[in-house]
């Protein structure tokens, strides 16, 4: 765990050092945050599973219920996509790679890393991989 210390106010800018101690630090508690609440609303999702039945008497009661269930298990399913991700991006941190692009290996723009902290491509180099992907879509 890293020992600096974030000023609860401390917002990166493109004028700071990039990924500096206060910056990598900020962005380690933002994925961890974010990681944590993903944990939790996936707890919170077995438990409400586990409380509600499925044995509705009403034919359309027991419908509803088996459609909110699929959608639940769905998004916990691109929660569980989300804390792989975040798992990824916080090695990126420990290892130094955190920040730039894979493409290219310029860093990130920082308005983008806090829009996405998951992101590993720039703008530039996401649009390409976009453009890429819906050629051979399309061929």
């Amino acid at each position: 765990m890293s020992s600096t210390l974030l000023p609860p106010d401390y917002v990166p800018s493109d004028d700071d050092e990039f990924m500096n101690p206060l910056m990598t630090e900020f962005f380690r508690q933002r994925l961890m945050e974010w990681r944590n609440d993903l944990l939790r609303e996936s707890d919170q999702t077995l438990v409400n599973m586990q409380t509600t039945s499925i044995q509705e008497p009403d034919i359309a009661d027991r419908a509803s219920l088996e459609s909110e269930r699929a959608l639940e298990l769905r998004t916990r399913d691109r929660g569980r996509k989300l804390i792989s991700k975040i798992d990824d991006a916080l090695r990126r941190i420990d290892t130094g790679d955190y920040g730039y692009c894979e493409d290219s290996g310029e860093p990130i723009n920082i308005r983008r890393l806090i829009a996405r902290p998951i992101a590993t491509l720039s703008v530039e180099a996401q649009e390409r991989h976009e453009r890429m992907e819906k050629t051979h879509r399309e061929s």
